[in-house]
């Protein structure tokens, strides 16, 4: 007999299950289920059924086993990496790292950014990490295409009008004549790079050098590890108190956050020193250029 969404609460979600077995994340898993390429003993699912102990679950006719042991990995990703697990896509971080098991990235880097980016396959901490509510931090060090002063390092930390919202209030100091560390507690769509570009500066270089208690340490550009225990106990303990029921993503735009105010005079700073209204973003023209194959 059919199983149906309406049936009592014995068994788990399909999402769970699948974020459970380290085959995706719980929206991933959603997204597959919209797509029909999932089905339980047979029987393509639909939302809201459930997993009973003994079924057999399968992704595009891919039998799905239960749990792997979990596996957490610290990337020194390099400029041009993509993080997606389309491994259609050349250059994609799953290919990048060639794991012998499924993997996938916590968050993303964009393609022209570089540093710490973990991979994992437990499902469940993604979320505890990535949502913006739990406020963890990320720390990057940033170069732009033309000196900054202090004006650009105060109005950078005070809520900047991007995205037709406001940033939260973040930590920024200078460490050269163009360049600075900023840490971050969001995740909107290319942030720092938005930042910058609000007041008229283009990013020229990004690096991510901390998520949380995680650094780089001396890990070489390209490299990766495993994450120690010690690490893991420290992430642990960060994340005990986190939500994992909505999820965020590092550098997309699925973040909604508090709708942009009317900025005041420190917020509007440009190249002009006026007032301006924050207009739709346009797409943007980075300085990375991929090198050519040959």
């Amino acid at each position: 007999m059919s199983q149906q969404a309406s049936q009592p609460s014995t068994g788990i979600r399909v999402n769970k299950f699948l974020s459970e077995a380290g085959y995706c994340s719980r929206r991933e898993a959603d997204k597959y289920v919209d797509l029909g390429i999932i089905t339980i003993n047979g029987e393509k699912v639909v939302m809201g059924m459930k997993v009973q102990p003994g079924d057999e679950v399968r992704v595009s006719g891919k039998l799905i086993g239960t749990k792997a042991a979990p596996v957490y990995i610290a990337l020194n990703k390099p400029q041009g990496i993509t993080c997606t697990t389309d491994q259609h896509i050349d250059g994609n971080i799953v290919d990048f790292v060639n794991y012998p098991e499924r993997i996938f990235p916590i968050g993303r880097l964009d393609k022209p950014s570089e540093g710490l980016i973990l991979l994992t396959n437990d499902g469940d901490i993604v979320n505890k990490i990535l949502r913006a509510g739990n406020n963890h931090e990320k720390e990057y060090v940033v170069t732009v295409d033309k000196p900054i002063d202090g004006n650009f390092i105060f109005n950078m930390g005070n809520g900047v009008p991007i995205l037709e919202t406001v940033t939260n209030k973040c930590k920024v100091k200078q460490t050269g004549p163009r360049s600075f560390e900023i840490i971050l507690t969001q995740g909107l769509n290319r942030q720092i790079r938005r930042m910058c570009e609000h007041f008229g500066f283009r990013v020229r270089k990004l690096k991510r050098m901390r998520i949380m208690n995680l650094t780089l340490d001396n890990l070489a550009t390209g490299s990766w590890r495993h994450l120690s225990k010690q690490e893991m106990a420290g992430l642990n303990s960060l994340i005990a108190g986190s939500t994992k029921t909505m999820e965020a993503s590092t550098d997309t735009a699925s973040y909604r956050a508090k709708p942009a105010t009317k900025p005041d005079a420190k917020l509007s700073f440009s190249r002009n020193n006026e007032r301006r209204t924050e207009r739709a973003p346009k797409k943007e023209k980075y300085a990375y250029t991929p090198k050519k194959k040959g």
